[in-house]
């Protein structure tokens, strides 16, 4: 068995994921201002200008000054434009109930299993935390979903100034939460951000990966988990 005092988390595609496509929820807030907008041609716009952005202004644009705020109201507004929307003052609009709607309940669903296996890592005396690349409304959307009060800490990538791979988000992790690397794993969907990233620093981890979504050669089938109900036994095992 692993002797595992901290599990730290990923969010996204790990313990919450949107309930529709980007593209669907735009379009969506677009025919509230009276415009037909495809909801195809949204996710490519918005695929388009959050890369661009995210290339120029890294975390969010942390380093540059932005805001968080700022940043996604700039990728949302210019999403609309590319989609071809040109009157500013309804793409302000827009980018505004964008930005507060991501932040509600409703906009995500927690995944399958998340809810029980976080109680269940919490009643084996687990100290727990997120470490994910996100911006500052994660503790509100974690309360919104009840899952806040499983975390001792939430650390995101706009608070701590790291974004995924880098290996000063975990070490600020392992800080918090008070334990040496060999005493802690991660859990989480991506490759490189996540598995990889953590056993850099000297952690434990685990990818979780549902069944034909592709093989990474590096990860032995005891760091696999087909869905979040196997953790315990991995550890266990482990």
């Amino acid at each position: 068995m692993l002797r595992l005092r901290l599990l730290t988390w990923d969010v996204k595609d790990t313990l919450l994921r949107l309930r529709w496509p980007v593209g669907e929820s735009y379009a969506a807030e677009a025919r509230a201002h009276g415009l037909q907008l495809q909801p195809p041609a949204l996710s490519q716009a918005f695929r388009e200008v959050y890369g661009a952005h995210g290339r120029r202004f890294p975390n969010y644009g942390r380093d540059q000054g932005l805001s968080s705020r700022q940043w996604w109201l700039s990728v949302t507004g210019q999403t609309f434009r590319l989609a071809g929307v040109r009157d500013d003052s309804i793409v302000t609009l827009m980018a505004e109930n964008l930005y507060q709607d991501y932040c509600s309940a409703q906009n995500w669903e927690v995944l399958p299993g998340a809810g029980e296996t976080l109680s269940q890592c919490r009643q084996r005396g687990f100290r727990m935390g997120v470490v994910s690349n996100f911006d500052n409304r994660l503790e509100k959307i974690l309360s919104r979903c009840d899952l806040r009060h499983h975390f001792e800490f939430v650390l995101t990538s706009e608070a701590a100034g790291f974004a995924k791979p880098d290996r000063r988000i975990f070490e600020e992790a392992l800080r918090l939460g008070g334990v040496p690397p060999g005493q802690a794993a991660h859990v989480g969907d991506d490759y490189t951000r996540d598995y990889r990233a953590a056993r850099a620093v000297g952690m434990h981890s685990f990818l979780l990966r549902a069944a034909g979504q592709g093989e990474e050669p590096a990860v032995p089938p005891e760091h696999v988990l087909p869905t979040l109900s196997h953790l315990l036994t991995l550890i266990e095992k482990g």
